[in-house]
């Protein structure tokens, strides 16, 4: 059961409208890194948490970030009021209205005109929010190291938009956002530790042969460090196809009827490899006579 409290987690402070600010909040409205998204991705991995310190802890941050979400949505709305009156009014002509609308380069069509100035569940380019941001698997040390990542990438989307403002009261806001990122991070980070082991992910082992193996696949000066070298790390310095010793080919078993269908198939599409036949790009690229 959820109940709506008609007051804000934290006080929003506008000190004038701006469209084109608006449009750039809208990324932690509806974008991949926003509210919604974190909320929804918390909500679903409590419903099929069975720990119940887990299943609490997901419950209250999904519901924070409903909060979250009604603070983003409402300073959009505040940014936009004058733009909704504007238009909804037609109190200016339409070079001026136009021209109010994109001041100083802002791209603020998507919440101005499409959505009449209240917050769209899309991104600041206008793309709609999907599911597909979504990318719970059901295992939680994987989906809380997955959490944490979430949370440090809108952590840095606030960070920019607090950059990008000079408003005050915005600024206020946006920091406590930005602030309790932080909070959501240690709080997956203590709930990932507690589950000893953690790593790697899920009940099966890696292959012992591979697990501690650093492959150099790229040609040229080398950088060396903790993630390829001491420990049990194996360098490989010219890793040759096939590591596991093998001829590196593809086979598969298939039957003798299939056998003979595969052969007559490659029979019937061979290539001739002296063959210089002319096509459509070469009398294309003749001059005409």
């Amino acid at each position: 059961m959820f109940v709506h409290n008609k007051r804000l987690q934290y006080t929003v402070r506008v000190a004038a409208p701006n469209p084109g600010l608006a449009n750039l909040l809208l990324e932690q409205f509806g974008g991949p890194q926003g509210e919604l998204a974190a909320a929804c991705r918390y909500f679903t991995q409590a419903v099929g948490e069975d720990d119940p310190g887990r299943k609490d802890m997901l419950f209250d941050i999904a519901t924070e970030e409903l909060s979250h979400l009604e603070i983003i949505g409402s300073i959009v709305a505040m940014l936009n009021k004058g733009a909704k009156g504007q238009l909804a009014e037609a109190v200016e002509s339409e070079a001026e209205l136009y021209r109010s609308l994109t001041a100083a380069g802002n791209d603020s069509h998507t919440t101005a005109l499409l959505y009449g100035g209240g917050p769209a569940l899309t991104n600041s380019a206008g793309v709609p929010w999907s599911a597909a941001y979504i990318d719970s698997i059901g295992e939680p040390t994987a989906d809380l190291r997955s959490n944490i990542a979430a949370e440090a990438r809108a952590k840095i989307v606030y960070e920019r938009l607090i950059n990008v403002t000079d408003d005050p009261g915005i600024k206020d806001a946006l920091g406590f956002l930005m602030t309790r990122e932080i909070a959501h991070q240690k709080s997956f980070e203590k709930a990932l530790h507690s589950i000893q082991p953690n790593f790697p992910q899920g009940k099966l082992p890696g292959v012992p042969e591979f697990t501690s193996v650093y492959y150099n696949m790229s040609q040229g000066a080398d950088t060396r460090g903790p993630w390829n070298e001491g420990g049990d790390w194996k360098f490989v310095e010219d890793p040759q196809p096939a590591v596991d010793g093998g001829d590196g080919l593809a086979t598969v078993g298939v039957s003798e009827a299939d056998v003979e269908v595969l052969q007559a198939m490659a029979s019937r599409t061979v290539s001739n490899p002296n063959a210089d036949p002319k096509t459509g790009a070469d009398l294309g690229s003749e001059e005409a006579s």
